[in-house]
């Protein structure tokens, strides 16, 4: 079970959220994830992101401060450029960046100092997991919204900017792991 302090450790870009009530929302729901889960706060630095890729290099929690880092980034820029043509909840933007992953604290466990699919995961990927946590937590559907539809899954559904953000920033970060061209 991870302290109210590691997950600030960990997750620093809290700070970036406006609004405290969100704020305390997007940190209990990751406190009820560790106290869920078999993986501690250390283990999201060492663990890959993707089991999708082998030998992933690239651990869990770098990959998913840069998306959060992107979005945020990309949010700015929108605004720049587009105004109020395409306005972006910021607020919601980072609390379900921050959150998009946060089911993979069901979906993975450490066997034999592996990181592997756990038997939850083998029934229900992290979208699903996550948005059960962060509506135990009472996340706001807009943030939840982001985590159900951040992955292959929300690809059937309409998605609001803010999810469309979240989604390429994972995805261009992840794809060309996993089917970009190898020279």
């Amino acid at each position: 079970m991870a302290t109210r302090e590691q997950v600030e450790e960990i997750w620093p870009e809290l700070a970036w959220i406006g609004n405290a009530d969100l704020r305390e929302k997007t940190l209990q729901t990751w406190m009820l994830a560790f106290e869920r889960s078999p993986l501690e706060p250390q283990d999201l630095r060492e663990i890959p992101f993707t089991l999708h890729v082998e030998n992933c290099k690239v651990s869990f929690l770098d990959h998913k401060r840069l998306v959060v880092h992107l979005a945020q980034e990309s949010a700015l820029k929108i605004a720049e450029f587009m105004g109020d043509d395409m306005p972006v909840d910021k607020d919601i933007l980072i609390a379900g960046a921050i959150l998009a992953d946060v089911g993979k604290l069901l979906e993975y466990e450490m066997k034999d100092g592996a990181c592997v699919q756990s038997s939850r995961g083998a029934y229900l990927r992290h979208p699903f997991t996550g948005v059960g946590l962060a509506m135990e937590c009472n996340v706001p559907d807009a943030a939840c919204h982001i985590i159900a539809t951040h992955a292959g899954e929300g690809n059937l559904v309409k998605r609001t900017a803010e999810a469309f953000i979240v989604h390429h920033t994972d995805f261009m970060t992840y794809e060309p792991l996993v089917k970009g061209l190898k020279i």
